[in-house]
């Protein structure tokens, strides 16, 4: 059975947090060989980024692939009937071909973009990811292990409910072997809930597939080599004579790979340190087979266990990115992301969301956790500010994010922030898109608290960086209010921004005329709502405000005759922008179709396959159209439009009501069942150009 609720929390969190440091930890040398990694590197003890001139924090797709394609559950209403078919359309709505979360190798060689490919012909999954169409060798390759994870942890102490999500969800893209060693890991990390034992939890994973599999007799190899043998390095020889990538074809095999995650677990005495350091140094998939020993043991041995060794989480500082077709979500953290799967469960268990401090986005209610929140390291602020999560000094919660001054004095700032936009540099192979979290017109608010031993009053402001001339990061905010020892206050700001200048963090700035030392607290900080805007080239130099956009088509440019041109070549095509926050608003834009089947605006966006649509169709039509994975017409009306042509296009939603307005005439209004609650915006173009200017956001 489970223990108690905030111990599912806590362990989830974990295991969330193992993933990612595993992750990170393997990225820099994956693919290198055992021998390799000695020889270049010794055994692997922390973080080798820097001494590898590669960063900590990256977009990769065993992590991206693992909370991104775990949106099924939700999507789908978080029901466990969902079927892999559901799961493969999920794929289809946050992929953007060639950019988001897989590894794009072509057909026959990626086993991932193959299944797309499948799926995208119209394949629906399981048929999509079987031997019988793609082969066994692409079919046995390492992915469905590498994206279970998510599965597990919505399913605590059921390792065959596990087992069995994780079957559906590999199926989309593998097969045979792949699917065994998938069903293995999500049994463990579901036992691992209520299990402390690697014995025995090896003894549940072996149970929920098949007795006389390769995976279970890999595994008795395993086990029975950690009775003969006391040092890893000699279990490892075993497995590159017996299971090595000699004897299995493809990029990186599954079975090779499992060998190390089950020799890491079995040499690991117990300690989440040592097994990240073993899985590592045996090499291979290094990110992937760290990633799922590390979510593992996180779950197994909770947040204590992730102090065993040196610090893995001051560095990663919960930082994470899930970069898909919904950009709005790329920039989160490990706490967000373990919510996600909380709440999850907590659906399917028929229990209430988690949702802390009145759904504050920042809520910092898991032990250590700071959500992202660092100190500036420009010149005029480094060295003022540390911080660290406490216990206390929350109105309506347990804990708070304590910053705590040192040296802050005239001519000195303090600044803490968390991102909002990343840098838009790929890592690996792996590209980056995302759009901001945050936008002009919607309002931060935050409560803070001063330690009554502050050794003076702080002036204290809300700061976002933005993009401003040549990209450079400028400081925005309302003005300062001062913040005495012992009293607290909440601050609110409706933020404005100039023009074309992106949000790339928000945070909390200090300064003082004479110098003060102590601690003020971070109770909570969040926005939430639709935002007021126009989108517009700046008034400088600059490229962010183009890169904001997520680009599921051809190409977008600043056009010569408009703001932006869109292209598609074939098929629908879309730029994507906003977030989920994005509830009741009206859209407008100005578009022209210099060659089209049919363009449109789109608004409450979650996804390629997510939205609702005011499209001009070919032939003289207006639709109105709902996108759930497959398109429905809500309304439909004659409309001669014509190429190149400039057409004033509007579309509201609110609550379950859409009205889509062309030129300032209504031509639909109409209420919807089951509506989607909130998303971004897009624009449409099939098959040609379309120029677009005046894209406006207002909230209702």
């Amino acid at each position: 059975m489970l223990r108690d609720v905030q111990d599912y929390y806590e362990r989830v969190y974990a295991g969330v947090l193992g993933k990612i440091i595993g992750v990170y930890l393997g990225r820099p040398f994956e693919g290198w060989t055992y021998e390799q990694i000695m020889a270049r590197l010794g055994e692997v003890k922390f973080y080798v980024h820097e001494h590898l001139a590669k960063p900590l924090i990256v977009v990769d797709d065993d992590i991206s692939g693992t909370f991104a394609f775990l949106r099924a559950m939700p999507d789908s209403g978080n029901t466990l009937d969902l079927t892999a078919a559901q799961i493969g359309d999920t794929w289809l709505n946050y992929l953007i071909e060639n950019k988001t979360i897989l590894w794009w190798g072509g057909l026959g060689m990626s086993t991932e973009n193959t299944a797309y490919l499948r799926l995208a012909q119209g394949i629906r999954a399981p048929e999509s990811g079987s031997m019988a169409l793609n082969g066994q060798l692409v079919a046995e390759q390492i992915g469905a292990q590498i994206f279970i994870d998510g599965w597990a942890m919505i399913a605590p102490g059921e390792p065959e409910l596990a087992a069995d999500l994780a079957r559906r969800a590999a199926s989309v893209s593998h097969d045979g072997v792949a699917i065994h060693g998938a069903q293995v890991v999500a049994a463990m990390e579901a036992q691992a809930f209520v299990e402390p034992d690697i014995d025995r939890l090896l003894d549940v994973g072996q149970g929920v597939i098949p007795r006389d599999s390769l995976i279970n007799r890999l595994i008795d190899d395993l086990r029975s080599w950690r009775v003969r043998y006391s040092d890893w390095h000699d279990a490892f020889a075993q497995i590159a004579a017996h299971y090595g990538y000699d004897k299995y074809g493809g990029n990186c095999h599954m079975v090779p790979n499992h060998a190390l995650i089950i020799l890491a677990l079995l040499y690991s005495d117990d300690s989440f340190s040592r097994a990240l350091s073993i899985v590592n140094t045996a090499g291979w998939d290094t990110d992937c087979n760290a990633g799922n020993v590390g979510c593992l043991m996180g779950i197994k041995n909770g947040l204590a266990g992730l102090d065993d060794g040196p610090d893995w989480r001051g560095p990663v500082a919960d930082r994470m990115y899930v970069a898909a077709a919904e950009a709005g979500r790329t920039v989160t953290d490990a706490v967000l992301e373990a919510q996600q799967v909380i709440n999850i469960h907590q659906a399917l268990d028929g229990g209430t969301p988690w949702q802390p401090k009145q759904g504050a986005r920042y809520h910092f209610e898991l032990p250590g956790a700071v959500q992202g929140f660092q100190p500036d390291d420009s010149p005029l602020c480094r060295g003022t500010v540390w911080v660290e999560n406490i216990g206390g000094h929350s109105a309506v919660g347990q804990r708070a994010l304590a910053m705590h001054l040192s040296g802050l004095a005239d001519g000195r700032l303090a600044r803490v922030l968390t991102e909002t936009l990343p840098a838009m540099s790929a890592s690996g192979g792996y590209r980056m898109v995302a759009c901001p979290t945050l936008y002009p017109g919607q309002t931060v608010r935050a409560r803070l608290e001063a330690d009554r031993a502050l050794s003076g009053p702080v002036q204290v402001r809300l700061v976002v960086l933005a993009h401003g001339p040549a990209d450079a990061l400028e400081p925005y905010g309302p003005p300062a209010l001062t913040l005495a020892p012992g009293k607290d206050v909440e601050l609110a700001w409706t933020v404005d921004l100039p023009a074309g200048c992106p949000a790339a963090a928000v945070g909390l700035e200090f300064a003082s005329t004479a110098r003060v030392d102590g601690t003020v607290y971070l109770d909570w900080l969040t926005w939430s709502g639709a935002p007021t805007l126009r989108f517009d080239q700046p008034a400088h130099a600059g490229q962010r405000w183009l890169d904001t956009w997520a680009v599921a088509c051809t190409d977008l440019a600043h056009g010569r005759e408009s703001l932006y041109t869109v292209i598609q070549n074939r098929g629908l095509g879309m730029i994507l922008q906003g977030t989920r926050d994005w509830r009741d608003y009206t859209v407008h834009a100005r578009c022209q179709a210099n060659l089209s089947e049919t363009f449109g605006l789109a608004a409450r966006v979650q996804g390629l396959e997510r939205y609702y649509a005011l499209e001009l169709v070919k032939g003289g039509v207006a639709r109105l159209v709902e996108r759930r994975y497959e398109r429905r017409v809500l309304a439909e009306a004659r409309y001669d439009w014509a190429l190149y042509r400039w057409y004033d296009l509007k579309l509201t939603v609110q609550g379950n009501r859409l009205q889509a307005c062309i030129d300032g005439q209504v031509l639909f209004d109409r209420t919807v069942n089951d509506p989607f609650e909130g998303g971004g915006i897009g624009l449409l173009i099939e098959e040609g150009r379309l120029n677009v200017d005046a894209i406006e956001v207002k909230a209702l």
